[in-house]
C-alpha cells in the first residue's frame, strides 16, 4: 500500500492565514509580504517551543522510535474510560504530533462528529433496519456477526450510560489545535475484519460465539473498564479468549495489530521541509506521531514494530466454505419460512402471495432439488 493511500479524516492542519481578525493590523499587512516558507517556518518554531523535549506522559503511552529518528507514542485506551480521554489529550499536548493516528477506519469515522448524546442513543438502539444495513454491507454471516458485536457494545454502553470511541473524538478535537498536524485513521476497513473472521470459524464455532454474545447480561462496572488499562488482565482475559476462539483472535486482533503497525510507521516518515526556490536542496526532519489504539493491541504493536510488514495478505478476503453456504441457505430460508408462517396466520391470500415471488419460488425449488437427492 503506497503512502498516500493512507485514510485520512477530515481533520484539516491550522494554516497561517487562520490568525485571529482582532489583532494589530501590522501583523496582518506583513504576514502578506512574507512567502509560504518563511510562514511555515514561523509556525513551526512555535509549534516546537511548545513541544516538550522531555514530555511529562500517562503510564498508558508506550514510545517508540523509527531508524530516521521519528518518534511514535502509542496511548493504549479502555475505549469506555474517561482517564483514556484524559491520557489522550494530555499526551498530544505534551508532543504536539505532526500525525494523529486513530484505531478506526472509514466505515466508523462518522463517530468522530457525533456528540456524546446522539451516539449514546445510536449504541442502545439495535433494530432491524441496523441489521438490514449491515447484511447489505456485509453479507448475511459478517452482518449479524457484527450486529451480536454491536449487541456486545450496546450491552456496555447500557450498563454505563457512556458512548464509545470518546477518545478518539478527544483526538480528533486535539489534533484540529495542534499546527500541522494531519489526522489519520490506521484500522483495517471492518467488512474485510467480519469476513475473515468469518472464514477463520468453522460452523459450530459461528453457532457457539453467536449463543455467547447473544445471552450476555453479566454487569459491567466503570472500575472493570478501568482495569482493562492494565496489562496483566487484558492479557489473562485475551489468554482466555485464545483458548476458545483461537482463529478469531488471529483475525480480529494479531491481524489488525499488523495492519495498525503499518500505518503508525508509514505516519512516521521524515517531514520536507518548504522551499523558498526549486534550487535549493530538500531537506527533511523527523515527524513526531500519537498512536491512539485500544490496550489489547498495544502488545502486538510493540512486538511487530522492527518487522518488515506487508499487509496484502492480511487484506484479502477468502471465498466462503461449504458450511458458510449452508450456514447462509439455512438461515435465509428460516426467515422465508418465518414469513410464510406469519402470513399464514394473518391470511391465505397474503401468504399465496409472499409464496409466489420469484425468490421465495426460488428457495422452494432449490429445497425440492436437495431432498430429491436423498
Amino acid at each position: 500500500m503506497q503512502e498516500e493511500q493512507q485514510p485520512e479524516a477530515a481533520a484539516d492542519p491550522m494554516s497561517f492565514s487562520e490568525a485571529p481578525e482582532d489583532g494589530p493590523k501590522e501583523t496582518s499587512s506583513v504576514s502578506q509580504n512574507i512567502s509560504d516558507a518563511d510562514a511555515f517556518k514561523i509556525l513551526l518554531e512555535m509549534k516546537m517551543k511548545k513541544r516538550q523535549k522531555i514530555p511529562t506522559l500517562p503510564s498508558t503511552v508506550t514510545e517508540l522510535d523509527t531508524e530516521d529518528g521519528s518518534k511514535v507514542y502509542v496511548v493504549g485506551t479502555a475505549h469506555f474510560s474517561d482517564s483514556s480521554k484524559k491520557d489522550v489529550v494530555k499526551t498530544i499536548q505534551e508532543v504536539q504530533p505532526d500525525v494523529v493516528v486513530v484505531e478506526l477506519c472509514q466505515y466508523r469515522v462518522s463517530m468522530l462528529k457525533m456528540d456524546e448524546k446522539t451516539l449514546l442513543k445510536e449504541a442502545k438502539e439495535i433494530n432491524l433496519e441496523k441489521l438490514q444495513q449491515a447484511i447489505k454491507q456485509n453479507g448475511v454471516m459478517s452482518g449479524l456477526m457484527q450486529m451480536l458485536l454491536l449487541k456486545v457494545s450496546a450491552h456496555i454502553t447500557e450498563q454505563l450510560g457512556m458512548a464509545p470511541g470518546g477518545e478518539f473524538r478527544e483526538a480528533f478535537k486535539e489534533a484540529s489545535k495542534v499546527p500541522f498536524c494531519k489526522f489519520h485513521l490506521g484500522d483495517r476497513p471492518i467488512p474485510v475484519t467480519f469476513k475473515r473472521a468469518i472464514a477463520a470459524l468453522s460452523f459450530w464455532q459461528k453457532v457457539k460465539l453467536a449463543w455467547g454474545l447473544c445471552f450476555l447480561s453479566d454487569p459491567i462496572s466503570k472500575d472493570d473498564v478501568e482495569k482493562c488499562k492494565q496489562k496483566d488482565l487484558l492479557e489473562q482475559m485475551m489468554a482466555e479468549m485464545i483458548g476458545e476462539f483461537p482463529d478469531l483472535h488471529r483475525t480480529i486482533v494479531s491481524e489488525r495489530d499488523i495492519y495498525l503497525t503499518y500505518m503508525l510507521k508509514q505516519a512516521a516518515k521524515q517531514i520536507e521541509l518548504p522551499r523558498a526556490s526549486e534550487t535549493e536542496p530538500r531537506r527533511y526532519i523527523p515527524s513526531v506521531v500519537v498512536g491512539v489504539v485500544g490496550m489489547g493491541h498495544v502488545p502486538g504493536i510493540e512486538k511487530n514494530w522492527n518487522s518488515d510488514l506487508n499487509i496484502q495478505e492480511i487484506m484479502s478476503v477468502p471465498p466462503p466454505s461449504a458450511a458458510s453456504k449452508i450456514f447462509r441457505f439455512v438461515v435465509k430460508a428460516t426467515v422465508f419460512g418465518l414469513m410464510g408462517y406469519g402470513c399464514y396466520r394473518i391470511g391465505q391470500r397474503t401468504a399465496q402471495f409472499i409464496l409466489s415471488m420469484p425468490a421465495a419460488q426460488s428457495y422452494l425449488q432449490k429445497l425440492t432439488e436437495i431432498r430429491s437427492q436423498h
